[in-house]
């Protein structure tokens, strides 16, 4: 596995860290993705296409809010990456970030894993 970092962006409060594990980047978003720090998620996920990772690992365990903003960024990298014949994996979402998934049916339309290792493991796209 390769674990060297990729990049990482950060703010008052959002900060990403990226690495790569083998085929896919692993993205880790820590504090609140809201309107305000939306862009610091968006602009490395974007990257990691670019880069021509097009299965990204979305690891939320550190991730402590996430409003209609921060859903938006998410569900515009999965187009992208399924566009690129990848997929978006979700990890490890706490409750208050569930729910907003599940208020909207996004839930649905993403890879969900309780584990950063299942995530990695499956290898459905």
């Amino acid at each position: 596995m390769d674990r060297g970092t990729v990049g990482s962006a950060q703010s008052g409060r959002l900060l990403v860290e990226v690495r790569e594990e083998g085929p896919s980047a692993v993205v880790t978003p820590a504090g609140e993705l809201d309107h305000h720090t939306a862009d610091l998620l968006r602009e490395p996920l974007e990257e990691c296409l670019t880069k021509g990772f097009n299965r990204l690992v979305v690891d939320c365990s550190r991730l402590e809010f996430c409003d209609s903003t921060g859903l938006n960024v998410l569900l515009g990298a999965r187009l992208k990456a399924e566009a690129a014949g990848g997929g978006v994996h979700l990890v490890a979402m706490r409750p208050v970030v569930a729910r907003v998934f599940e208020i909207t049916g996004a839930e649905a339309v993403f890879t969900l894993h309780d584990t950063l290792e299942a995530a990695l493991a499956d290898e459905s796209d």
